[in-house]
């Protein structure tokens, strides 16, 4: 074979190897995966976000998921200040984002969603009038959903919940509520303590006045988010569109209370018993409605709120039930802005045989949560509460020490470090969720937990709306 032979032939092989692959490839192209749980090729889809949640998802990159973003709005303000902190997100300074956004907004926003699919998760925060039936869209669409709180916020949107659950569960897909309290520190350790038989002992049953466990929130319309003031869209203050205060903020709170007080374990709704309800408003001057809207007016769907050209906004609520026989009370409160040098607040206390788990929130903390450890009997208490601290404690968050106030009463002080904020609990709630799709399953107690979570709180809302 002479020299030009063998060239010849290398490079006709060669070529006849590249053709093969190519028709290959169009005969017999590659599985269309968009669809699939998997963290190796997650898309992210966000619907209709009206609430500043919905981009602090987006404020971190998350490994093996796609940057390219999909939007899926209506036009207006909400969709342009999600868009907003998005750019910022990837201009700023200190590690930022790379997302690359591609926009769909008109009024077909939903339908053109589930016709085009571009991604297999759909990310929703915005009006909860709504969020139900853009879920359950999604999940007969195929869709794996991520959604902001509440889910639902009357009994007809919890029937239909029930329904997306089911779906979902028969086309293998995670549908799940972006619970980032979970992630506090303080609340981690009060259920880390609460699981430490000889420094918290049972949880006691509790009764009236002195349940076994209570969990209050206060927040304010006026705040900062990302380091600019917060403008709210007016639907914010519709009970009809946001819900009353009573099913909303208070999710968290029962999601805490099944979480700490039945750690791993399937809550079912046989398991709640309703004790009380009640809800009350919030009045708002038109002067700060315009400061936290920016609009110049009332809009006329709030006229049936306004008394004395004042808006009356119902978002404060308090529930009393029991779950498993044990006492349980949750309440929230808005007020309109927090004192200068403050910012929302959470009290909670776990009622032990041994000891009592308390966090506060107030000017002695300075305004940051703090955990207390208070003994029932101090005789050898303190010995075991150094066991604690030093060993499952110090798991969980080391350097964490303890600091003794009073006799009998201890202040558990934990590293700075991973007090790191509300904001970035939404990367970590956020991982998790990948970590669930990656696995193509949720822990066998989240779903039936979840279902309980909104049966808490709608029924408590009927029974407030009839006292």
């Amino acid at each position: 074979m002479t020299k030009f032979t063998a060239i010849f032939m290398k490079y006709f092989i060669l070529f006849c190897t590249v053709g093969l692959l190519f028709c290959c490839s169009e005969n017999n192209p590659k599985p269309n995966v968009m669809h699939q749980a998997s963290t190796t090729n997650i898309r992210l889809m966000t619907l209709d976000p009206g609430h500043f949640h919905a981009a602090l998802v987006q404020k971190t990159m998350y490994k093996n998921v796609a940057s390219t973003l999909y939007v899926y709005a209506p036009e207006g303000p909400e969709v342009l200040d999600y868009l907003d902190k998005i750019a910022a997100y990837n201009n700023r300074e200190n590690s930022p984002t790379n997302w690359k956004v591609e926009r769909r907004i008109g009024t077909d926003y939903l339908k053109n969603m589930l016709n085009e699919q571009p991604g297999n998760v759909m990310i929703v925060a915005g009006k909860n009038s709504k969020k139900i039936d853009y879920i359950l869209e999604a999940v007969k669409a195929g869709i794996n959903v991520y959604a902001d709180k509440p889910l639902v916020i009357n009994k007809e949107g919890y029937a239909k919940l029930k329904e997306a659950f089911r779906i979902a569960k028969e086309k293998n897909l995670i549908l799940y509520d972006i619970m980032t309290e979970r992630f506090e520190s303080t609340t981690a350790l009060q259920k880390l303590l609460s699981a430490q038989t000889n420094v918290f002992g049972e949880l006691l049953d509790g009764h009236h006045g002195q349940p076994s466990i209570v969990k209050e929130s206060v927040h304010h319309f006026f705040k900062y988010v990302s380091g600019k003031p917060l403008i709210r869209p007016p639907w914010f203050f519709d009970v009809n569109e946001e819900g009353d205060g009573i099913v909303d903020v208070t999710t968290h709170l029962v999601d805490l209370v099944q979480w700490e007080a039945f750690p791993g374990q399937v809550i079912d709704t046989n398991d709640i018993e309703m004790v009380s309800a009640k809800r009350w408003p919030t009045v708002l001057t038109l002067p700060e409605f315009q400061k936290v809207t920016g609009l110049d007016a009332f809009p006329e769907y709030l006229s049936k709120d306004i008394k004395e050209d004042k808006l009356h906004v119902y978002c404060n609520g308090e529930m009393i039930y029991k779950i498993r026989g044990k006492l349980a009370k949750v309440s929230v409160i808005w007020n309109y802005q927090a004192p200068e040098g403050t910012a929302d607040t959470h009290y909670s206390i776990m009622r032990g045989s041994k000891s009592n788990l308390i966090i506060k929130q107030g000017e002695d903390e300075g305004y940051l949560p703090t955990l207390y450890v208070e003994a029932k009997d101090t005789k050898g208490f303190e010995a075991s509460l150094k066991g604690a601290v030093a060993g499952a404690v110090a798991e969980l968050y080391p350097g964490t020490t303890m600091e003794k106030i009073s006799d009998g009463l201890w202040k558990i002080n934990i590293p700075d470090e991973f007090k790191i904020g509300h904001e970035a609990h939404f990367a970590q709630v956020t991982e998790n969720y990948l970590k669930y799709l990656e696995n193509q399953e949720l822990p066998d107690w989240e779903v039936p937990n979840m279902i309980t979570k909104y049966y808490i709180t709608t029924a408590a809302y009927q029974l407030a709306k009839a006292n």
